[in-house]
């Protein structure tokens, strides 16, 4: 499929997401938030897609929101604002719903929108140069594309303050020890490291990472004893699937299972 702002790649299971505006730093505007919400969409209706690697084009990740379509929509900013942003978080909502893992592979900055981006995956590499900052209070702005939601979950209220408030610029290595990435590569291995994780990935059992992720976006709402009841569920449906089966019987026969993401 074609997109305005982004190209589109699905191989081995893995849909591949670029948001291709490398002579606009990959700023996220109106477009590209319509763009990523179709692209969320057919990553979560088509059941080949088992993982999913963001990432931008160029020498940037996403440095943040398009500044400039805001000042140009004048009195109509407001409005342009909650549409744009209304579009990103039906993207993220769908990616963070479905059972593909998603891995952010951050190939240089992440700024405003591209932390935000980078804080909703469920896993991330950065090349060794890209840095990290909020952004959004430097220009008077305050966070959107559900980082209020995720940063304080994955490192705690602390230092989501401190980087919300202060736009405290992170290195690749800061960001590593935060836990807001996962790994630290070269930088012109960080595309291929987030592929060959996504493979792995897109080879195991999908209904079993749904799950995973389900549990793990509930977890912070729930009672202890409520999340054990969800826990209990899911793992008894997982029982039924193609893969738990699978599952079970190659570790009973001590072969590698073979799983079919059903």
């Amino acid at each position: 499929m074609n997109f305005e702002t982004l190209l589109f790649n699905v191989a081995d299971g893995v849909a591949t997401i670029t948001i291709n505006r490398p002579e606009a730093a990959n700023a996220m505007s109106p477009a590209v938030a319509r763009d990523l919400a179709e692209a969320a969409l057919i990553c979560d209706d088509d059941p080949a897609i088992r993982a999913v690697v963001v990432t931008g084009a160029g020498k940037m990740f996403c440095a943040g929101g398009d500044l400039g379509a805001f000042a140009a929509a004048g009195d109509g900013a407001k409005s342009l604002i909650k549409k744009m942003a209304s579009e990103l978080h039906v993207g993220l909502s769908r990616l963070a719903r479905g059972n593909a893992p998603v891995i952010a592979a951050v190939n240089g900055t992440a700024a405003g929108a591209g932390f935000s981006l980078c804080m909703a995956a469920d896993l991330a590499i950065a090349a060794e140069s890209a840095v990290f900052t909020m952004a959004y209070t430097k220009a008077g702005l305050s966070p959107d594309g559900s980082s209020t939601f995720y940063m304080p979950r994955r490192i705690g209220d602390r230092r989501t303050r401190e980087l919300m408030l202060t736009n405290r610029l992170l290195n690749a290595q800061e960001a590593l020890d935060w836990g807001i990435v996962n790994k630290v590569v070269a930088d012109d291995q960080v595309l291929d490291a987030a592929q060959t994780l996504a493979r792995e990935l897109a080879a195991g059992p999908t209904l079993a990472y749904g799950a995973v992720k389900t549990l793990l976006n509930a977890s912070f709402e729930q009672s202890l004893d409520s999340q054990m009841e969800l826990e209990s569920r899911a793992i008894a449906d997982m029982s039924v699937t193609y893969d738990g089966q699978e599952g079970i019987n190659a570790f009973l026969a001590k072969r590698k299972p073979a799983f079919k993401g059903s």
